[in-house]
């Protein structure tokens, strides 16, 4: 005789459980992991996990409960199991420590479509890479690519590579109302120029590197560290861009205390997790004369009395007003960046 289920809706159907078979009850307590080492996520691989631990690699899967896409490259994470880094062992991921930066950014523009994607996790340094031909620059590229950096706590260091083809003052000059550190590489009889000077800048940091295809973020990498082995590619000669070389984020080792993760290239830089206020700090030029407007003032063209036009006058720097409002009007209107003119 069928037991008392709350309803005689004969399409209810009650899943009958296994004479005999006892069940166990969940325990409420969890396990302890606070002495379980800790190791740096440098790769992740569909669904596997490398992990620096010491002085060696492992390989490892994430625990059932920790969410999907919650353990990213540069994360600080406590490991158990076989963690001897044997072939065909695997260790596993059961607790991510609290991040100190987090470099994020959205699938779109549009905030109804858009979804956050955290890149790389505690890095001190953004590497916005620009290549100063072939592909040629983009400077509201690295405007994104500030403000995200800004907005993370991250700072950010211009590199503009293959000045052996262009000179760099047309973009530098670009942002020359900001206190933002520039440095340049090209190619040279004995290799690349440059590199030197970016490696002292890096050195007892961890730093992402984030730029078009092509710019040379891999050619940088190898540089930076000549064992990486980082794969790299030519620029297509009818569209200018360069071809994805790098499939996923990897953190490098170059010494005791600095790490650099190269990162694949990116066609766009959704900042749709970032609001107003957020973006204006990464325009720190016009955020002091931003102090003087209205409340809530949208800092757009159209808005009543904002204190930018004036500020723009003064400091004859009307391209950083204009990117900042790109930007601010992308957001505004919920469009992606192409589709403002």
């Amino acid at each position: 005789m069928r037991g008392d289920i709350g309803t005689d809706d004969p399409r209810v159907r009650v899943r009958r459980g296994r004479k005999g078979k006892k069940t166990r009850r969940r325990s409420k307590d969890r396990v302890d992991y606070s002495a379980a080492p800790i190791a740096m996520v440098t790769a992740v691989d569909r669904g596997r996990y490398t992990v620096r631990l010491d002085e060696h690699d492992l390989r490892c899967v994430k625990a059932r409960e920790l969410p999907r896409g919650s353990v990213i490259v540069g994360d600080r994470v406590r490991c158990v199991g076989d963690l001897s880094g044997r072939p065909d062992t695997l260790g596993r991921i059961v607790a991510v420590e609290p991040r100190r930066t987090e470099l994020t950014r959205s699938s779109e523009d549009t905030p109804q479509a858009a979804r956050e994607r955290p890149m790389v996790a505690n890095v001190d340094l953004m590497l916005i890479v620009s290549a100063l031909a072939a592909p040629e620059p983009r400077p509201r590229m690295i405007d994104r690519c500030l403000v995200a950096a800004y907005a993370a706590g991250i700072t950010p260091v211009l590199v503009a590579t293959k000045a052996d083809l262009a000179p760099a003052e047309p973009l530098l000059r670009h942002f020359a109302g900001l206190d933002l550190e520039c440095l340049s590489t090209r190619l040279g009889e004995d290799g690349c120029e440059g590199i030197d000077a970016l490696a002292e800048r890096i050195r007892g940091h961890t730093s992402v590197l984030v730029g078009h295809s092509g710019v040379g973020k891999s050619t940088l990498t190898n540089a930076l560290i000549p064992d990486a082995d980082r794969a790299t590619g030519a620029v297509n000669a009818v569209t200018g861009r360069g071809r994805h070389t790098s499939t996923g984020a990897v953190a490098l080792r170059m010494d005791e205390s600095t790490w650099l993760v190269d990162t694949p290239g990116i066609r766009s830089f959704g900042l749709a997790h970032i609001d107003t206020e957020a973006l204006l700090a990464g325009f720190p030029d016009l955020a002091q004369a931003a102090e003087s407007c209205p409340r809530r003032c949208s800092h757009l063209s159209d808005a009543p009395d904002c204190r930018l036009d004036a500020w723009a006058a003064t400091a004859r720097d009307r391209a950083r007003l204009d990117s900042f409002r790109r930007l601010a009007l992308t957001k505004s209107l919920a469009l992606a960046p192409w589709e403002i003119r």
